[in-house]
């Protein structure tokens, strides 16, 4: 498909700089295609009112590393440029993937060594060789640390990776290690937030096992290349970077259970969203997955998996777009859109979110 059929204009005053709060104050455009009203605007903390004893919410689990870096390259009479380093994906003990810039002052072989500047950094300089170079600002880094070393020198010098539409506008501080992550997130790995899920307080939880809706978890490691834009002309053109994904056994099990009694399954976020479509057979029936996904999900997809979507407002031209156009329908989601955007809903990562219900096949 045209990218260019996944495009509207957003004012900047629409993006959200900063969460709701308390998080479940957000408001929650409810979508319903074939339906009329076809919108209807509540708040995440109507959750349990909107949904019915018997259904089940997944959630993404992964916990979001503090993976932006900055330093500066080293030169034989010092330090050189400086350099700002978005890990997104570890491939061991010692070595990440990540997007630097500006990526035209770095070549294979060279040493970044990232700072200390206002930093209590209680490990040695944490250097890094780069290992080779790819298109589009990507580069392998290779730290002279190791394992949960590395892990700490990380903890200790990094900012959360705040998505570049909001670090362009002011700088990650401590209430962004707070805020940017989801109060049920356990398993380290991810180097975005899969922002759905931090709409949920505690109390909200409690509320919603009180009505009778299953929570279970799942893990996607969230990876930065979530945020690139679609450059392509047309959809299949696009390459998705591949994320790490876990689904239990016991979590596939309750999950068909769930379906089987009649129960609706209600993705939180399309990182769930794409994990368990990635861990579905073609009858429906979620099967355990340990592995990568780069699952690209555009219209004419068929869903096996998930009945709804809890899900935030998402960038024009974007894979996620994409995703809800194909979950609703593009021309209802561009209706949808319009009207968020005129009734001053806040857009992205910090801002409302959508539940979503599937179009009809």
């Amino acid at each position: 498909m045209r990218t260019d059929l996944f495009d509207f204009e957003l004012p900047p005053e629409r993006i959200a700089l900063r969460p709701a709060s308390p998080r479940d104050a957000a408001r929650l455009l409810v979508v319903r295609p074939g339906h009329s009203p076809e919108t209807e605007d509540r708040r995440v903390a109507d959750l349990p009112d909107l949904l019915k004893p018997g259904d089940a919410l997944v959630f993404n689990d992964s916990r979001v590393i503090p993976a932006r870096l900055v330093g500066r390259r080293l030169t034989p009479g010092g330090e050189g440029a400086r350099i700002e380093a978005t890990l997104h994906q570890r491939l061991d003990g010692s070595r990440w993937r990540a997007f630097v810039r500006p990526a035209k002052k770095l070549r294979p072989g060279d040493v970044v060594r990232f700072g200390e500047e206002g930093r209590v950094c209680f490990l040695g300089q944490l250097d890094a060789t780069v290992e080779s170079k790819e298109e589009g600002g990507e580069v392998t880094l290779a730290f002279a640390f190791h394992g949960p070393v590395l892990d700490q020198a990380i903890e200790e010098r990094g900012d959360m990776p705040l998505p570049p539409y909001i670090a362009a506008r002011r700088a990650p501080d401590a209430q962004d290690r707070i805020d940017y992550q989801t109060v049920f997130a356990r398993v380290e790995g991810s180097v975005a937030a899969p922002t759905a899920g931090l709409h949920f307080t505690e109390a909200l939880l409690a509320r919603l096992g009180e009505r009778g809706v299953g929570i279970h978890f799942v893990t996607l490691h969230v990876g930065a290349g979530t945020f690139l834009p679609v450059k392509a002309e047309d959809t299949a053109d696009h390459r998705m970077h591949a994320e790490f994904g876990e689904v239990s056994e016991a979590t596939a099990d309750a999950l068909n259970t769930v379906r089987a009694r009649g129960g609706r399954i209600v993705a939180v976020g399309s990182t769930a969203l794409r994990l368990l479509e990635t861990a579905a057979d073609e009858g429906g029936r979620v099967r355990p997955f340990s592995g990568e996904t780069a699952i690209f999900i555009t219209p004419g997809y068929r869903f096996r998996a998930a009945d709804l979507l809890l899900t935030n407002f998402h960038l024009p031209r974007s894979t996620l777009f994409m995703l809800v156009a194909a979950f609703s329908g593009l021309d209802v989601m561009r209706r949808a859109y319009a009207h968020a955007i005129a009734s001053h809903y806040r857009f992205y990562s910090y801002g409302d979110a959508c539940l979503l219900y599937r179009a009809a096949a």
